[in-house]
């Protein structure tokens, strides 16, 4: 899979907790092109959500890759959980993760897509040693753990020097944001140079997906 095509992510922290397989249909239908789910454990982020049990019985809904977001402390001891529950893509955050670098290949060794995530005040110099490694890099334009929150916007700077390190390094990790994605805000941080775009009131928010879905895609 190409990391650095243009994607939209919806984030199901946002969609309808009682009917989620349904929700993820919907926004699959809509034009989805992956699925992103935050696992939050009440320690590291102040809030709680779902873990592999849920993930398992959702896998069954959709054929869409599958994004889960690790903002739980010591997420190595949890990998090979959510691999096996159904995850395509799994990213931790380098805040919470000591040996970043055996974290990063055991998602490898799983056959997943691995990422790591910098919490807004994180500088980028924490990736400098694992760039490499990485499939994706997930920036957060929010302090992680509410959905609904405004789009940082000094976030724009670290994205263009992300970019540059990518680019200038020949890389082909995709750059990920969180956080505050919304037609108004998204045309700004494609330019800066993100290619997947994790939006959750954007579009579950909406009465019509499809149509968020597409003023998402369409914005330049």
């Amino acid at each position: 899979m190409d990391m650095q095509k243009d994607m939209i992510a919806p984030s199901i922290l946002s969609a309808d907790f009682a009917g989620l397989g349904e929700e993820i249909r919907a926004a699959e239908k809509a034009g989805a092109d992956v699925i992103h789910l935050d696992v939050m454990d009440g320690h590291f982020v102040p809030n709680l959500t779902f873990g592999p049990p849920v993930i398992k019985a959702l896998r069954k809904t959709t054929n869409l890759p599958f994004d889960v977001h690790l903002m739980i402390s010591n997420p190595d001891r949890y990998i090979k959980a959510y691999a096996d529950a159904g995850a395509d893509w799994i990213t931790v955050h380098v805040e919470t993760c000591p040996h970043l670098h055996r974290t990063i290949h055991h998602i490898k060794e799983l056959n997943k897509k691995a990422g790591a995530v910098l919490n807004p005040a994180t500088p980028l110099c924490f990736l400098d040693h694992i760039l490499a490694d990485v499939d994706l890099v997930m920036l957060m334009s929010v302090n992680p753990g509410f959905g609904g929150q405004s789009f940082i916007p000094d976030t724009l700077n670290k994205i263009r020097k992300l970019k540059k390190k990518i680019d200038g390094r020949g890389l082909k990790a995709g750059i990920e944001i969180d956080g505050g994605v919304s037609p108004t805000t998204i045309s700004a941080i494609r330019e800066a140079g993100a290619n997947i775009f994790v939006a959750g009131s954007a579009v579950f928010g909406s009465e019509d997906y499809a149509k968020a879905i597409s003023l998402l895609k369409i914005a330049k």
